[in-house]
């Protein structure tokens, strides 16, 4: 077996804005003057065609990614059922253009339920459910499940904006930071930004392969 990939695992705090790079600030103040360009939060009682858009970013964005595989719509179903309970209109956002309604990019942002399952001891029944709703209430922390833009606007400020409404959420939510990951190695853009907002590498996750 040889190394094929290495995959980064981010820790990233986002309550304190002075950490972090100018120039993100700035990309993400001139997208909608410059670029025609606004984001807003997912609305949760449209969350099936919310997904929708999601996945027309996911297939554009991450087409060309290392390993990469389109969802289609039987998953998008699947995964819009599956999110209601867990999702938080605050951490999950879509970009589109101001004069056609294009989605040019989504980022989803889920709190970190890793915390409540952990109390549970793998039983939600009889009495488990009443723990994860009063443990709901205490997680203070967050997973980047996916953010992208679509290829011909990722040089725009699309994500300097989303990373921008990460820190404002920040300041809504008890989530104050959280992982984000697996971001690939050759995946430049996405791991300077990680330092430019003052990310550390945690975990890395090695994917090895072999010649049959």
């Amino acid at each position: 077996m040889a190394k094929a990939m290495d995959l980064y695992m981010w820790s990233l705090y986002v309550d304190k804005r002075e950490k972090v790079h100018p120039a993100i600030w700035e990309a993400a103040e001139r997208l909608e003057s410059e670029h025609g360009i606004v984001c807003r939060n997912f609305r949760k009682k449209d969350l099936q065609a919310e997904v929708t858009r999601f996945l027309e970013v996911y297939n554009a964005a991450w087409e060309n990614n290392w390993a990469s595989v389109p969802l289609n719509e039987e998953e998008v179903r699947h995964y819009a059922k599956d999110l209601k309970p867990v999702l938080d209109e605050n951490w999950a956002m879509v970009a589109e253009k101001r004069d056609t309604g294009e989605v040019v990019g989504a980022a989803l942002t889920l709190p970190d339920f890793n915390q409540v399952l952990a109390k549970l001891n793998g039983r939600l029944l009889p009495f488990g459910w009443v723990t994860a709703l009063r443990e709901k209430r205490k997680i203070d922390a967050v997973r980047v499940f996916a953010l992208g833009v679509k290829p011909e606007y990722q040089h725009t400020g699309v994500a300097a904006r989303f990373y921008q409404m990460h820190f404002d959420a920040a300041e809504r939510t008890p989530q104050k930071g959280g992982e984000m990951g697996w971001i690939l190695e050759v995946n430049k853009p996405m791991n300077r930004a990680m330092e430019g907002m003052g990310g550390e590498i945690k975990r890395r996750y090695r994917v090895y392969e072999r010649v049959l």
